[in-house]
């Protein structure tokens, strides 16, 4: 009996990245004609979200994860990214991404081999408007977005949250859980909501 619950929680996991890879390959055939780069090797363990209506560029060896049987962090979700129209998303290679949603309405650049762990969002936009009444009747015109650039080998703790505008320095380390609303520095670790400094990386 254990054996056979063995396999069929093997067979579940398989057929689940073959859907994963099968929708990967699908977004490719829709968006052959349009703005989207695919780097070569990219890795996609369950099913991913994407649509693009901007322009999107994708290093090589990339990594999306959106099983717990790959992260055991516990995922809250699968990963997704949303380029809306005008937007320019830029992935550097060999970086990893689990259960991470990625939503660029202006600019989001993001560097080579940076982790991001589980649950981690990446926007640059508000979304809604911040004035009540243009709220009201959702004048996309009065939307605030502001690019966001991520450097190199940087490491963002599960369950984080990176908003607009923000610039992360290379080889940083946002703590689990922070909420990165303003710059930080390369070769420094910040946490905390507000996010604040920790130490120096030496």
């Amino acid at each position: 009996m254990f054996y056979l619950i063995k396999f069929f929680k093997v067979l579940y996991s398989l057929i689940v990245l073959f859907i994963g890879y099968l929708k990967l390959f699908l977004y490719k055939l829709q968006y052959i004609n349009r703005e989207v780069t695919w780097g070569k090797n990219m890795s996609v363990h369950g099913n991913i979200f994407f649509r693009c209506k901007g322009k999107a560029i994708f290093g090589d060896n990339i990594v999306w994860t959106n099983l717990n049987r790959f992260n055991p962090v516990g995922l809250a979700k699968n990963c997704s990214i949303y380029v809306e129209k005008g937007g320019q998303l830029f992935v550097g290679s060999n970086s990893g991404f689990s259960g991470v949603s990625i939503v660029c309405h202006s600019k989001i650049e993001i560097g080579e081999y940076c982790n991001f762990g589980g649950n981690t969002f990446i926007w640059d936009t508000d979304f809604h408007p911040l004035n009540y009444l243009d709220r009201r009747i959702h004048d996309k015109s009065k939307i605030y977005s502001n690019p966001i650039v991520i450097g190199n080998d940087v490491f963002v703790g599960a369950n984080s949250t990176i908003l607009k505008g923000v610039t992360i320095g290379d080889r940083a380390i946002i703590g689990c859980g922070s909420v990165v609303s303003r710059d930080i520095p390369s070769d420094e670790v910040w946490a905390g909501n507000p996010i604040k400094l920790i130490r120096k990386i030496t």
